[in-house]
């Protein structure tokens, strides 16, 4: 009787993949299951490894029932996952019930302590002449944080579902989670100062005991400049000492500036041994830094690292929604939609344009409309030379490209090549037409403005993983621009 073979570990973990990938955004594929490594197969126990505690802990919260499930399809009702979770170049096995974590207390006693150079003679006074930010005296320190920027107005989408959760966890446990330091990177006006500050203001307002500082580089950099002047640079770097959660924005400005990489190294050497919690945010990832010393950015990647991305369309509509609604004002569906597809760069241009929009009404009187919003936004929008398409030329030409009929395009049919050519349909109605949301959906058999959402958002996901797919996308566009 021969041997059972073993399935090779790869070969089991990509065919789990396969099923995953079914079941999930092309998003969330990318950002939770992408990273997984498989480790090891014995019997009907297949092994993984994830990256960080908090990436466990989120597959178990949110896809532990799809993972059970998928790993059982593979390997039979008797199979079982195991993790293995990898923190800062340190593994330890884990099943799904036992997370592995590490904490780092700081112990108060160390008499390498650098805060145990500041008492005298047993006693603990206060520093000689503490370095002072304008308008703050000791420790009464002003955080520098916008009230406004809080968790419950940052609207999470999956453009920064990471980002915010992560965000959220440092926020709960400042400095006693294995995001320290937390890097948010990611383009200008995307969110990384909101929830920066948000982190702080819950922490401020969690725990009075701690203090918390938001600066910029730039201010850092200038204290730092009086500093030397004036002598104090003792008094410098006492003063960011005591700081229990610093936060620091645009840290890409730090290069090629020697010194100050210098003395924020030791800083932040002495706030990381000492339990305290450090938030950085920068327009690209540690990784892609110039001018920073190494030796500077590798301690930037002890911790998270985390991207925020452009928030996609429903992402968008519910920003402007909330952002309406702190204002006690309501607009049509229609406009808010308008505004949220055309102006897709980021989160303060969208907001920006919806300023304008409002200003625009208050100052000629008129009410806002699906006419004044084309009228006014036309600043924003990059694509307004394209010329305007009728939803039924759009409809006909997809019709004729991928071998379908007007009529089924406007059907119930749920036939998988109809779906689909219905779906690019609604894509191009959208991108090359000034119709709503609505007006798509109505000129598609009746459908809502949900249908047309989901149809934009799988053309682009599908385009990211069918070759073919993507092929018949592209052909029907180079149809369309002939007419442009």
């Amino acid at each position: 009787m021969s041997p059972i073979v073993q399935p090779d570990v790869h070969d089991v973990w990509e065919n789990c993949l396969i099923t995953i990938r079914k079941n999930v955004s092309q998003q969330s594929f990318k950002t939770w299951f992408e990273p997984i490594k498989p480790v090891q197969l014995e019997q009907a126990v297949l092994t993984i490894q994830v990256p960080s505690q908090f990436f466990f802990e989120w597959l178990e919260e949110h896809y532990v029932h799809l993972l059970s499930k998928t790993i059982r399809e593979e390997l039979g009702e008797e199979a079982r996952l195991q993790y293995r979770i990898v923190v800062e170049n340190i593994s330890q096995s884990s099943n799904n019930t036992t997370p592995f974590t590490i904490n780092k207390p700081n112990n108060p006693n160390n008499a390498n302590n650098p805060l145990n150079s500041m008492k005298r003679g047993g006693k603990d006074e206060a520093i000689k002449n503490p370095f002072v930010i304008p308008g703050l005296k000791k420790l009464e320190i002003d955080s520098q944080l916008n009230p406004n920027n809080v968790f419950e107005s940052y609207i999470e989408g999956e453009c920064n579902q990471l980002a915010r959760s992560a965000g959220l966890a440092v926020a709960q446990k400042p400095g006693g989670t294995a995001f320290n330091p937390l890097v948010l990177y990611g383009g200008v006006g995307l969110g990384k100062t909101h929830l920066a500050q948000a982190i702080g203001n819950f922490v401020k307002t969690n725990y009075t005991n701690k203090t918390v500082l938001y600066v910029s580089s730039e201010k850092f950099t200038n204290q730092f400049i009086e500093a030397v002047k004036g002598g104090s640079i003792n008094d410098f770097i006492n003063f960011y000492q005591l700081v229990d959660v610093l936060i620091v924005d645009d840290i890409q400005f730090f290069a090629h500036k020697d010194r100050t990489q210098d003395i924020f190294f030791h800083i932040f050497n002495h706030l990381h041994q000492s339990g305290k919690q450090i938030i950085l945010t920068s327009d690209r990832p540690p990784r892609d830094l110039q001018g920073m010393e190494e030796r500077l950015t590798s301690r930037f990647k002890w911790g998270l690292t985390t991207d925020l991305q452009v928030p996609d369309l429903e992402t968008r509509i519910a920003i402007l929604e909330r952002k309406l609604q702190a204002d006690g004002i309501e607009l049509d569906r229609e406009v808010v939609e308008y505004v949220a597809y055309n102006i897709n760069t980021s989160i303060r241009e969208l907001e920006g344009a919806m300023i304008s929009l409002l200003a625009q009404a208050s100052l000629s009187k008129k009410a806002i409309d699906l006419n004044l919003a084309k009228h006014t936004i036309k600043k924003f929008i990059s694509n307004v030379s394209k010329k305007d398409m009728s939803i039924e030329f759009i409809q006909r030409t997809v019709s004729e490209v991928l071998d379908t009929t007007f009529e089924d395009l406007i059907s119930k049919t749920r036939k998988r090549n109809i779906v689909q050519a219905r779906q690019i349909a609604m894509h191009f109605a959208k991108q090359y037409t000034d119709s709503s949301l609505k007006s798509i959906g109505n000129a598609f058999g009746g459908r809502d403005h949900s249908t047309v959402i989901h149809a934009c958002q799988t053309v682009l996901n599908l385009m990211e993983i069918d070759r073919d797919f993507k092929q018949n996308v592209i052909e029907v566009e180079r149809q369309l621009n002939m007419n442009l």
